[in-house]
């Protein structure tokens, strides 16, 4: 058993020396679209002031990838394939897909339908083999794969100005995460500080309402004081009045009859009364 370990360890490495040597395997550099068309301005001018933030760079041509065959199902229509790029989470199912045998890049490409995608591997339906591999002839596990998607590119290349959302939401969420931190961090510097001001308004209160007591107090001795001096005055006064006053005697009715009754000398014929 160790021996056929062995032996298949040996025979990849050897496969993957081979193909580096051929030059099989696609390099940055190989996949760097330099005829490509200055269509992204807004972007160009966001890098200007930000950098490549995104990790987007419109340079490259993401849609070409490689990848190996890693396993295939008894029909050999469906493979599942190991792939040198993350990007590939962004194909979805029914997605289409070209491909080339690394060894044969100049013949045609063959036409594959994504179905699943996860992380460093996909999973396509290949029902022909024709174009890219001959007649009657199947993919081996091991076989490197270039593909080209132009979907894939247009999905990243909107995946990266939606990134740029993501970006300014979380600088927002960064910005109200540091100010709620300040204020729960210096929560008991800020405590102190409002209960201080509070306590400093209290006492100025206290300062307030006691002179405000004081000042009334002193204006009730003053109005008794007054209050006095007045009930002595008015008193002084209404005695004052009675010693002044003029009475005016002036009879309303004729004495003739009580004169007589008393036997006091009167004339034989009473005075007419007086009128008023």
């Amino acid at each position: 058993m160790r021996r056929f370990f062995l032996f298949i360890s040996l025979s990849l490495i050897t496969l993957v020396s081979v193909a580096n040597s051929d030059g099989f395997i696609i390099k940055r550099d190989e996949v760097r679209n330099k005829d490509i068309k200055n269509d992204y301005d807004a972007y160009d001018n966001y890098i200007k002031d930000h950098g490549y933030d995104t990790f987007y760079d419109p340079s490259i041509d993401y849609s070409k990838f490689s990848g190996r065959v890693t396993d295939k199902d008894p029909s050999s229509t469906v493979f599942k394939i190991q792939v040198e790029s993350k990007n590939v989470k962004f194909l979805k199912p029914s997605d289409i897909v070209y491909f080339n045998v690394a060894r044969r890049m100049d013949e045609d490409k063959c036409k594959g339908h994504v179905r699943n995608s996860e992380d460093m591997y996909i999973t396509i339906y290949a029902k022909d083999l024709e174009n890219c591999w001959g007649q009657n002839s199947t993919l081996r596990r091991g076989t490197i794969l270039v593909f080209e998607s132009d979907k894939l590119a247009l999905r990243i290349k909107e995946a990266s100005r939606y990134r740029l959302t993501l970006l300014a939401k979380k600088r927002d969420f960064t910005f109200q995460l540091n100010e709620v931190n300040k204020f729960v961090w210096g929560f008991s510097q800020k405590q102190v500080e409002v209960a201080a001001e509070y306590d400093k308004q209290i006492l100025e209160l206290q300062r307030k309402k006691d002179e405000a007591l004081n000042l009334l107090l002193s204006k009730k001795n003053d109005q008794v004081r007054l209050q006095s001096q007045l009930i002595y005055s008015l008193d002084k006064l209404d005695k004052d009045l009675d010693f002044y006053r003029i009475e005016k005697d002036e009879l309303y009715t004729d004495r003739w009859h009580l004169d007589k009754d008393t036997g006091l000398p009167v004339y034989d014929r009473p005075v007419p009364i007086k009128q008023p």
